[in-house]
């Protein structure tokens, strides 16, 4: 064999190699994005069950406390809030949002005995709490895809690939350090 068709066979393996890893690479993404996608996609389907069970909530709780009307439109803005936001950036927010509201509201249920006794809040409040334990469960997910797509995009040589497709990081759900840390407060 000549020289110059050795060389030839040995750039055209390695631009094969090249062009294969660029398509894995690509397709590796691919896969990710669309996990992210499904994970956030899951996790919606329980926040609108969450959505659906404040009115209901509320409702039931407005009977014991009818003078506690702020805390209830707080609840009402943070689930209206969260339910419309156009991005996920600003649903993350109008979900923490939302999380502190409703820790506002099962603090004041707490002051009110025939509330804490009356069956349809009962059920209410653990329907709630189911619902939220499939969310917690539904972010860990998402965040664990979201995690893993974002490391990928980061990470040479994958970012380059990352950068010419656009792929570019996904948010974490996370929940804000004020919504978890603040202290729930219920003056009368």
């Amino acid at each position: 064999m000549e020289p110059g068709t050795i060389i030839l066979i040995i750039v055209l393996a390695i631009a094969a190699i090249i062009v294969l890893w660029v398509i894995g690479a690509y397709n590796g993404f691919v896969k990710l994005r669309n996990m992210v996608e499904e994970g956030f996609a899951t996790m919606d389907v329980y926040l609108k069950k969450r959505y659906d069970l404040i009115p209901n909530l509320v409702e039931t709780v407005k009977g014991y406390a009818a003078h506690e009307s702020s805390t209830f439109e707080k609840v009402v803005q943070a689930r209206n809030a969260a339910q419309g936001a156009s991005t996920m950036e600003d649903r993350i927010q109008g979900e923490n949002m939302l999380t502190g509201a409703l820790k506002s509201l099962f603090a004041l249920a707490e002051s009110y005995p025939d509330l804490k006794a009356n069956t349809n809040f009962l059920d209410l409040q653990t329907q709630l709490q189911r619902v939220e334990e499939d969310i917690a469960n539904s972010r860990k997910y998402y965040n664990a895809v979201v995690k893993e797509y974002n490391t990928k995009t980061e990470m040479f040589p994958a970012n380059i690939i990352a950068g010419i497709f656009k792929f570019v990081r996904k948010p974490m759900f996370e929940v804000s350090e004020e919504s978890q840390r603040e202290a729930v407060s219920v003056k009368f």
